[in-house]
């Protein structure tokens, strides 16, 4: 009886991963290629594009421009009906600065550029002022291979949910294979048989080894990958994540905080929001500036501490009038629901783990998307295998048919 059960667990195991595996198999196959080229997204921008986002440092103790000023220039740039809303400053002198306009756009649309109204980019000279460049992101190519990864391309409510569940049912698929994969023996023969891929063996030994063999030195790292997606896709799945963190049905509330719109205004509040962060963080590689959505809204500056990152961060929170600080929120002061889920993306991206993180992603996505490929190989070769036997005619003797 225990036999039997356990061969009907293997059975059920061997069909979900069979099965599932071609269901999500196409979706799999887009999310991490476009993974894989998005990988290096940083590193490629800053090489195609030197002469937009570089210049040539100033003479030492030259200060930048006030704020007020880059903005104005950036606002005249950008054009009639066109402000930055979101600026990047960087601590490298050799670094133009970003002013960012993005506006949305009709949220009713199927694909996802149609839901954005403007989202591009002046960089200035931070010491002259100078326009050193201007980019379109609807119609760049990290654009497009981003947003195919988070919704093929498609309004995020429609096609995040299918990204979502094609990436839940990776997982499943990831976790169903691990178990197939264990060896039955742990002797020496079939651990080599599990852990090395014979690269003169046939093609569909081959094919199956970069399968199960590749599938297994891949599956934690690409559980990660599935997993810090899913965050994205699924509230329920967030929710289930800071539970499991924190001991705690629901996150605390998000800190408010508010501008004084009965305020008297003082001149280029944005000047004193953005120098009382840089001298309370005068170590971080960089700063982001979000300019006050609606009338009461903050202006917030946040000093990110490392060079790409983004959770390693602490943001002020300044009155859009009167560049009075109303407070801050830092990571270091977050319980570890809030952090894993700060950390999710640089995890999802590898950028947690520096350049070495982001090989790794590369690789293990490049892998992933090889492995549906190589699992319907398995199953049509199964599938166009010759039976192991066919009945004779009446009075004669069986023969074995040739595979």
């Amino acid at each position: 009886m225990p036999i039997n059960n356990k061969s009907r667990i293997n059975n059920v195991i061997t069909w979900l991963h069979l099965w599932l595996g071609l269901v999500s198999g196409i979706i799999v196959v887009i999310v991490s290629v476009t993974g894989c080229l998005f990988a290096f997204q940083v590193e490629i921008t800053n090489l195609v594009h030197k002469k937009e986002l570089f210049i040539t440092p100033p003479a030492i103790g030259t200060a930048p421009l006030p704020m007020h000023t880059l903005m104005k220039k950036a606002a005249v740039a950008l054009g009639p009906g066109h402000a930055p809303d979101y600026i990047t400053t960087y601590r490298n002198p050799r670094r133009a600065w970003e002013f960012m306009d993005y506006q949305s756009g009709d949220q009713t649309a199927i694909t996802f550029p149609a839901t954005i109204k403007s989202y591009q980019s002046v960089f200035l000279n931070p010491y002259t002022g100078a326009v050193t460049g201007k980019l379109n992101y609807k119609h760049n190519f990290f654009f497009v291979v981003k947003y195919i990864h988070w919704s093929l391309y498609l309004n995020t409510k429609y096609g995040q949910p299918i990204v979502g569940w094609g990436t839940l049912i990776f997982v499943i698929s990831l976790i169903t294979g691990f178990i197939m994969w264990i060896p039955k023996r742990w002797n020496k023969v079939e651990r080599d048989k599990s852990l090395t891929v014979r690269w003169k063996a046939n093609w569909k030994r081959l094919n199956y080894d970069l399968h199960n063999v590749l599938g297994f030195y891949t599956v934690l790292i690409a559980l990660v990958l599935g997993l810090t997606g899913m965050i994205y896709a699924f509230q329920w799945f967030s929710r289930a994540v800071y539970a499991s963190a924190t001991l705690s049905s629901a996150p605390a509330p998000e800190p408010s905080f508010v501008s004084d719109t009965a305020a008297t205004a003082s001149p280029y509040p944005e000047d004193r929001a953005y120098s009382a962060t840089v001298a309370a963080y005068p170590v971080a590689s960089r700063y982001g500036i979000v300019w006050p959505a609606t009338a009461s809204s903050p202006l917030a500056v946040t000093a990110y501490r490392g060079k790409e990152v983004y959770y390693d961060a602490t943001t002020e929170y300044y009155d859009r009038y009167s560049g009075k600080k109303l407070g801050m929120t830092s990571f270091a002061d977050e319980n570890a629901g809030e952090k894993i889920i700060a950390m999710n993306y640089d995890i999802h991206v590898g950028a947690i783990g520096g350049l070495a993180g982001k090989i790794i992603a590369f690789i293990v996505s490049l892998i992933a998307a090889s492995l549906p490929v190589t699992g319907f190989m398995v199953w049509l070769g199964k599938k166009k295998k010759a039976p192991a036997s066919v009945a004779a005619p009446r009075g004669r003797r069986k023969t074995r048919a040739v595979a």
